[in-house]
């Protein structure tokens, strides 16, 4: 699949991936083809903006600033943004220190008169306060309807101030895929702040990540290379000179690891994320191939399996049997179900907040749905958007023993009654190491269960039982009435 970067605005996903937010049915099915109509709903509870993801990317790139243009109100995550940033520059060992953020604070007046003499004002505070390499502008809701020339007015300054200025369009109703503001991200990144390799590093391979640097460190040290963790807390000067790139989510990182192969020659690694036993043999004997170490790779995975086979008996023995629900997105959740399967866990069900029908680098050895349903065998699957009252809906029902969410509070299935985890940014379940984590993990919620049984005595759910009783997808619109 072809990404253009001629164009300010990143293709969406629902054009570029045909992305879902509403399916209920089987994985099978869901595999059978890459045209499946997406089922909206009569009712929606809640939703996630786009450019929460753009500004979860930008803010914590180190030597780049962000210029939010938009109300002052878009800005009132920054707090939970900068303790993040300071915090994950402490873990990586970095100098701790603020993000580097401007909001033009758009107000009644400006969505009469315009915002674009409050934007360029910004943008010449954000270069001198900051004395960034680069400034990141973003869109909002209220500067896009103002109709503002963002692109014109960075283009214009970008000369002025002798560094990129890169217009960001990722107003929130421009798409109902959340995770296309990771796109949007990396479609800057890609057009404006990436430069063709001076000199390629032979022993340089990208990480796309949060902020997890040492759950590929050691593996990587084995054979003998060098991680370039982008884009979170890092710098991106030597992004094309790397000699592959790895990616543990697609949602994150499946346009810029396209990109990135397509415009500067840095190949991706073909291969599932490092979820489970299977998937990480897989990834690491595709990184042997392409860095000519498969020797090198054998002997890494035959040391890791030994290291954690005694705990994964041990694990399996108390899991075997166990039923899990998993809410996610859904490159993570497929990723989560190959854990438990290794665990000898059962799927209990799943709420998966999107579905891409179709790939940035268009190459089937990604696609992790078909590595589960070729390895795990069929499995139930609902797209729900992150609808907090299908999930607890779904929870409700299936009543698991165990209930692990991401990108969305474990309150529901604690009101339940149903012990739960939070699969968060760092996703320390990758490798098989982090199979042996996921898996202490998950005994330590199943086996002390009292805390959350006080829980869900002492408290309600906001679900009449009138919605508790149905079936968990009836707002979905029938195929035929898309």
């Amino acid at each position: 699949m072809s990404i253009n970067l001629n164009e300010p605005a990143v293709e969406l996903r629902e054009s570029r991936l045909r992305t879902l937010t509403g399916y209920e049915g089987d994985a099978a099915h869901l595999l059978s083809k890459n045209d499946f109509p997406n089922r909206e709903r009569s009712f929606t509870q809640c939703g996630s903006c786009s450019a929460d993801q753009v500004m979860n990317l930008f803010t914590q790139i180190q030597d780049a600033a962000v210029v939010e243009h938009g109300p002052a109100g878009c800005a009132a995550d920054i707090p939970y943004r900068n303790a993040t940033f300071r915090l994950g520059n402490r873990r990586m060992g970095y100098p701790v220190h603020n993000v580097k953020y401007i909001n033009t604070n758009l107000d009644e007046k400006d969505t009469i008169y315009g915002g674009g003499a409050k934007l360029e004002k910004a943008i010449r505070e954000a270069k001198r306060r900051f004395s960034p390499k680069a400034i990141f502008v973003t869109t909002t809701c209220a500067s896009a309807i103002i109709g503002d020339d963002v692109p014109g007015i960075c283009d214009e300054l970008e000369e002025e101030l002798g560094i990129p200025v890169v217009a960001t369009l990722c107003e929130g109703f421009r798409t109902n895929i959340w995770a296309t503001g990771f796109d949007s991200s990396n479609h800057s990144i890609l057009r404006k702040i990436v430069k063709p390799a001076r000199q390629k590093q032979p022993d340089l391979i990208n990480v796309i990540s949060f902020q997890h640097r040492f759950l590929f460190e050691s593996v990587f040290k084995q054979l003998g290379l060098r991680p370039n963790h982008i884009v979170p807390l890092s710098t991106i000067e030597h992004i094309s000179e790397a000699a592959a790139t790895v990616q543990y989510c697609e949602s994150l990182g499946s346009y810029l690891a396209a990109g990135l192969e397509q415009h500067f020659g840095v190949p991706e690694v073909k291969a599932p994320a490092p979820f489970g036993i299977k998937a990480s043999d897989e990834m690491l004997r595709e990184i042997g191939r392409m860095f000519h170490k498969e020797a090198e790779v054998e002997k890494v995975i035959t040391s890791e399996k030994e290291k954690i086979a005694k705990d994964l008996e041990r694990l399996r023995s108390k899991l075997t049997g166990k039923r899990a629900f998993i809410a996610a997105g859904g490159p993570l959740a497929y990723n989560i179900i190959a854990l438990v399967k290794d665990l000898g866990m059962d799927v209990a069900g799943t709420c998966i907040w999107h579905h891409d029908q179709k790939f940035d680098n268009d190459d089937e050895r990604l696609n992790f749905l078909k590595f589960d349903l070729k390895h795990y065998g069929n499995f139930h699957i609902g797209v729900c958007n992150k609808q907090a009252f299908e999930v607890a809906n779904a929870i409700n029902k299936h009543k698991p023993d165990i209930a692990i969410s991401r990108h969305i509070t474990t309150v529901w299935a604690a009101k339940l009654g149903i012990p739960s985890i939070f699969a968060g940014n760092e996703p320390t379940e990758m490798l098989y190491d982090g199979l042996i984590r996921f898996g202490q993990t998950i005994d330590d919620a199943i086996s002390n269960p009292a805390y959350i049984k006080n829980v869900a005595k002492h408290s309600k759910l906001p679900y009449t039982d009138w919605w508790l009783e149905q079936n968990t997808y009836s707002f979905l619109r029938g195929e035929k009435n898309v």
